[in-house]
């Protein structure tokens, strides 16, 4: 029998620039602002595909809010917007200086994306609940949670409230409407969705929002998700932080050299928007609609959040070993918080002076938040939680055969 030749091949994805490479974002299509249609938020899913493909914009290249999307918000809200954005860049600083220190062990900053937290949680009800990845730090800052009891959980130190439970920066609090952060990633999606009907089931105001990483849309959970969202017409935003790297491996891993990840919310009939990650007022105005979508009945909204991870996917990550060390200042879409604090300055609403002042302000309120977290115990030293304290918080009742361990072990 003979066999012959045949041109089936497989397709191995490849990141455009690898480490020596000169970055070029030269090719990279970014269409000018203002220009994408702002639908009525009860509009049929199936009029509104082409905003899968496209990118919503508002601050264009002379730092001016331009278009439909143009949010209108006022002074005070822009400068806090700015402000919490400020102040979780000074956090991460901070936070990766003390795990170099041998404080913690781990940590993860939002360098480059903090927009897209920051904006969320000003276009969200305070009560509203999210479901976070774990580079959405900002929900925390931008509603006012304490530094100091952040700080206290990436420490696992005495005041922790998790109490050593969580690995760093996983934070959790009920109070703040931020639900725990989970290592299996993907599962934020389908907690989110089953939280949303809930609240839908006891006519409960509030919706759910939820973050994911474009590498963990890959992941199960995401689709299952989507599809119960959908055929349930959940209340719920589901974000896709596509910011072109799970940890080295790049967005076309995941599929992103198909097509758009928003498209894939249109296959289970749910409205999909893409839009520029590093524009406060775009994400602002993006969840603003799709939080009135939700809360008005109309269901569930996909935004994937088109950004770029600045820094490393973590302080155990080397990203020089696999993209080229100047691909971040090459990024076209610039600094979120450059951005809006030239769009402030255009309008006459803030100074170069005052930026600088505030930049000061905030590091010192985030030294002063250390010192004191760092009081109550680091990994490297001083006050611990007691062994005995590992039950508590499980069990309404200790079952006996614990509780008689825990007397053997003398705790």
């Amino acid at each position: 029998m003979t066999y012959l030749a045949n041109s089936i091949g497989l397709h191995i994805p490849e990141p455009a620039f690898r480490p020596g490479d000169e970055p070029d974002f030269s090719g990279l299509v970014i269409p000018a602002a203002g220009k994408v249609d702002r639908p009525p938020v009860e509009v049929d899913p199936e009029v509104v595909r082409e905003l899968a493909y496209q990118l919503i914009r508002v601050l264009d290249d002379e730092d001016a809010a331009v278009g439909p999307w143009a949010p209108a918000l006022g002074a005070d809200a822009m400068r806090r917007g700015l402000r919490a954005m400020m102040l979780t860049r000074a956090y991460d600083a901070r936070m990766v200086k003390a795990q170099r220190q041998g404080k913690t062990s781990f940590y993860m900053k939002s360098t480059g994306e903090e927009a897209i937290a920051a904006a969320a949680a000003l276009a969200l009800r305070r009560d509203d609940m999210c479901f976070p990845t774990y580079r959405q730090q900002g929900l925390l800052i931008a509603r006012d949670w304490p530094l100091v009891d952040m700080m206290n959980q990436v420490y696992s130190n005495s005041r922790d409230r998790l109490k050593g439970r969580q690995m760093p920066v996983f934070y959790s609090s009920r109070e703040a409407g931020f639900f725990s952060i989970s290592g299996n990633l993907g599962t934020q999606y389908s907690q989110a969705v089953g939280w949303a009907m809930g609240a839908a089931l006891d006519a409960d105001p509030r919706i759910a929002a939820a973050w994911i990483g474009e590498g963990a849309t890959a992941e199960g959970d995401f689709h299952y998700a989507l599809t119960f969202a959908s055929v349930y017409q959940a209340p719920v935003i589901l974000n896709v932080v596509n910011n072109q790297w799970a940890i080295s491996s790049f967005s076309g891993i995941a599929g992103g050299e198909r097509t758009t990840f928003a498209a894939r919310g249109l296959g289970f009939g749910i409205p999909a928007l893409r839009v520029d990650g590093n524009d406060f007022l775009a994400v602002h105005a993006v969840t603003s609609w799709a939080a009135e979508r939700a809360r008005s009945g109309h269901g569930p909204t996909l935004i994937e959040h088109y950004t770029y991870r600045a820094e490393g996917h973590s302080t155990s990550d080397d990203p020089t070993k696999y993209r080229p060390g100047a691909e971040a200042a090459a990024w076209p879409l610039g600094d979120p918080i450059l951005r809006l604090k030239a769009h402030l300055i255009r309008q006459g609403l803030w100074s170069p002076e005052q930026h600088e002042a505030l930049e000061q302000e905030l590091q010192d309120d985030v030294r002063e938040a250390g010192r004191l977290s760092e009081s109550h115990g680091t990994l490297n030293g001083g006050p611990r939680l007691p062994a005995s304290s590992m039950f508590d918080d499980v069990f309404e009742h200790m079952p006996p055969h614990l509780l008689a361990q825990r007397q053997q072990a003398g705790l």
